[in-house]
């Protein structure tokens, strides 16, 4: 069977969750003798990993020359997108850019490319994210009409265009994969943009993938999607190679408790502060350390100077790769106190090095962790005591941690690949 698949990154060039675990995947199907997959990407680099995938499409790389969108309904969905894309009517002639016209349904509309036809993306999230998801979509059309497949996978609100624009072209079944929803990102102050996007691909697809049961209950009861269309396959985690990770030594005799993530409004980075303000005055042989980046950085950090306790905190910036695995190795617990959460495949990176997780109730992945501790996002007092608990007692950190470790080595993203491998088989029998 023949999968394209749709994401908007690939490693070595990710940014977040979404491409770990559009990543893990790949990796786990790569174990499926007649599973080939076919990845595409808006920007391919070049230089990214295609030992578990048949090949690596870059959006980039694909001129619209002489091309026709083959399209119904499609073309409703551009009309949607272009309206809250910026384009400039006009192009200055030292530009490198050049207006060129693309046949789509009964018009004809301009968009800017290269002297090659081809359109420029950034692979990013930045202001002009609509406008690369729009073009996005249309050299998925394009894509699906050169390419020999027989399912659509597209993950997450920026492919569903994408992967809408590929069933026409072609008539194969979609599957969309719901790693979040806006309802996530926003704490309930939906984008209505972003919502109608994410609503327009579920309805299309003929099976929606959510990576929790905590997800699926929102696909079906915020967005109206038909219960039996939505499943819940949970994610997992690559392999720990320890043997390619050099730690920093702690440096310090005293405790370390982490927040590592993005720091914005769905992630609860304020309910950690409030909590670690409630530990220190109980004990004050504990650090605490906020490892991210994100739009409530700068108010976190006011926040800990107004409650004098800046001494007592390291806010590191945004950490990759092996940074990760160091900073959590020097870790006593691992914190993720999310508002509202899909999955979190941060936590089980933390099990694997051996690090007792504290997780709020309100996280897809607490459905499945029986070697965590859970706390509601909002009890800045039972957080508190779990904190306390945790590195006052060694015994409960050790139980924690060993079981931990035995619990999440059993979650193989070889399984997740087994799950969904069975719905491909199912659209594509029908």
């Amino acid at each position: 069977m023949r999968v394209l698949m749709f994401g908007w990154e690939f490693p070595p060039h990710i940014s977040g969750g979404l491409g770990t675990a559009c990543y893990g995947l790949t990796r786990g199907m790569a174990s499926i003798p007649d599973l080939k997959v076919k990845f595409v990407v808006p920007k391919a680099f070049g230089d990214e990993d295609k030992s578990k995938v048949e090949r690596i499409i870059g959006a980039n790389d694909i001129s619209v020359l002489n091309r026709k969108l083959r399209t119904t309904h499609y073309s409703q969905l551009l009309d949607y997108i272009e309206v809250d894309s910026k384009l400039v009517p006009y192009v200055d002639p030292e530009d490198y850019y050049r207006l060129r016209s693309l046949n789509v349904g009964e018009t004809f509309r301009f968009f800017q490319t290269d002297a090659e036809g081809k359109f420029h993306f950034t692979g990013k999230y930045g202001t002009t994210l609509l406008e690369e998801i729009r073009n996005y979509a249309i050299i998925a059309n394009m894509i699906a009409q050169d390419n020999d497949f027989d399912i659509i996978h597209a993950h997450d609100w920026l492919c569903y265009p994408a992967g809408i624009a590929a069933k026409e072209a072609s008539g194969k079944p979609l599957v969309v994969h719901v790693h979040a929803t806006d309802f996530d990102r926003s704490g309930g102050s939906v984008n209505p943009i972003v919502y109608d996007i994410e609503r327009r691909g579920m309805q299309a697809a003929d099976k929606v993938i959510t990576v929790s049961n905590l997800t699926r209950n929102i696909v079906i009861e915020k967005y109206g999607i038909p219960a039996e269309k939505v499943v819940t396959v949970y994610n997992a985690v690559d392999p720990l190679k320890t043997q390619n990770i050099t730690y920093s030594p702690k440096g310090i005799d005293e405790k370390i408790i982490t927040f590592l993530g993005r720091i914005t409004m769905q992630k609860g980075p304020e309910y950690f502060i409030e909590a670690a303000n409630k530990v220190l005055q109980r004990m004050d042989n504990v650090r605490f350390v906020m490892a991210g980046s994100g739009d409530m950085m700068e108010k976190m950090i006011r926040r800990a100077a107004s409650l004098k306790i800046t001494d007592r905190f390291h806010f590191t910036g945004f950490l990759r790769g092996q940074d990760v695995y160091s900073m959590l190795h020097m870790s006593d617990l691992y914190v993720m106190p999310s508002v509202s959460e899909p999955f979190g495949i941060s936590p089980l990176e933390a099990m694997q090095s051996n690090v007792p997780v504290l997780i709020s109730r309100q996280s897809g992945v607490s459905e499945i962790l029986t070697y965590a501790i859970k706390t509601d996002f909002w009890d800045i007092d039972a957080m508190a005591d779990a904190m306390y608990g945790v590195l006052s007692y060694p015994s409960l950190s050790t139980f924690f941690a060993k079981h931990g470790k035995e619990e999440v080595d059993s979650l193989k993203w070889e399984n997740s690949a087994h799950k969904i491998k069975k719905i491909y088989d199912e659209l594509v029998s029908k």
